[in-house]
């Protein structure tokens, strides 16, 4: 028995072309921001000892009870924030390659976000070498930034009149 041609009458799709240049190095720079993060992670995972002495001498008063659930919930809290970090940088590549143009204006936002906080770290004293992956990561943002915004990035983000935005 033969089957009918579900597609038969319809028009085909139009394929929609690969992402320009300037989207594909901006994905680049994402998937790299990605890594970076997952490293100062599994880094800071590996620092967790000091961690321990670090608050000690911060909160001097603490019992060791008390210092226990402070170094939990630091440790909980960056773990938490360093997959919430991989997986925006990873959503954010696969959103903008896949064109859509909603996502370029999420990365904008969320790169002005990170901005915020780099000028919050930046503004604790003492605080030059904890500041070097944060500024790292801004780079690679502002990087990934200004490619989706350029103009082939633009005509690929914007479809002309008449197609359809996917």
């Amino acid at each position: 028995m033969v089957q009918p041609d579900p597609s038969a009458g319809r028009m085909p799709e139009p394929v929609r072309p690969g992402p320009p240049p300037s989207v594909v190095m901006a994905v680049r720079l994402m998937y790299t921001g990605a890594v970076i993060s997952a490293v100062s992670l599994i880094l800071g995972l590996a620092t967790v000892g000091s961690l321990r002495d670090s608050l000690r001498k911060s909160n001097p008063t603490l019992t060791p009870a008390q210092l226990h659930s402070l170094q939990i919930v630091f440790l909980v809290g960056s773990v938490v924030i360093g997959l919430i970090s991989i997986g925006l940088w990873v959503w954010m590549a696969l959103m903008n390659k896949a064109g859509k143009s909603w996502a370029r204006i999420v990365a904008a936002v969320l790169f002005g976000l990170y901005t915020l906080y780099l000028l919050f770290v930046a503004a604790r004293a003492g605080v030059v070498a904890g500041a070097l992956v944060p500024i790292l990561t801004w780079l690679i943002g502002l990087g990934a930034i200004i490619y989706l915004w350029r103009r082939d990035a633009s005509e690929y983000f914007n479809p002309q009149a008449g197609e359809q935005a996917l």
